[in-house]
């Protein structure tokens, strides 16, 4: 569940996992053998080094959250040569549900925490590639008998004729 959040639309909504967050969740939750359900998955630590693969587990509180990703982040960036923000994933990730097609607006604007169709178009920047693939979709190639091919449009739906 997402916690206290600062839209009314963010906080409170269950989100679930996909197999592979939740498989690497598990995996992470494996560097804290002695963590106990109440304790947080990613917990204070001071200095800890906590995303080294052997942390110092004196410096770390499982029984309270992080208070900054900020280390971790440029960490991961460094190591990945990347530069992106923190802030782009959520981009992204809103981007690929609505390019997938798997998603209606509404699941995409519950997930995200959207309360208006203006903050999803804000968020969703579908890609020129998507936009194609969504275009040559509507049309077919159509063989002729000498085994050459035609583009057909799909038919136009006729206006239905209203009786008076």
């Amino acid at each position: 569940m997402v916690g206290k959040t600062k839209t009314e639309g963010g906080s409170g909504r269950l989100i679930p996992l996909n197999a592979p967050t939740f498989t690497a969740l598990v995996k992470w939750a494996g560097r804290f053998p002695e963590s106990k359900a109440e304790d947080y998955v990613f917990p204070a630590c001071e200095v800890a080094c906590i995303e080294r693969e052997h942390p110092n587990m004196e410096r770390i509180d499982p029984s309270k959250p992080i208070t900054s990703w900020r280390t971790a982040w440029r960490s991961a960036l460094k190591r990945a040569g990347l530069k992106v923000r923190f802030h782009d994933l959520r981009h992204t990730c809103i981007t690929k549900l609505g390019e997938s097609q798997a998603a209606s607006d509404q699941t995409i604007m519950s997930i995200a925490g959207h309360l208006s169709r203006k903050m999803l178009e804000h968020y969703s920047h579908i890609r020129m590639h998507a936009k194609r693939t969504a275009l040559d979709a509507i049309a077919r190639p159509v063989s002729e008998p000498d085994g050459a091919q035609k583009w057909a449009q799909l038919p136009v739906p006729q206006k239905p004729t209203v009786a008076n």
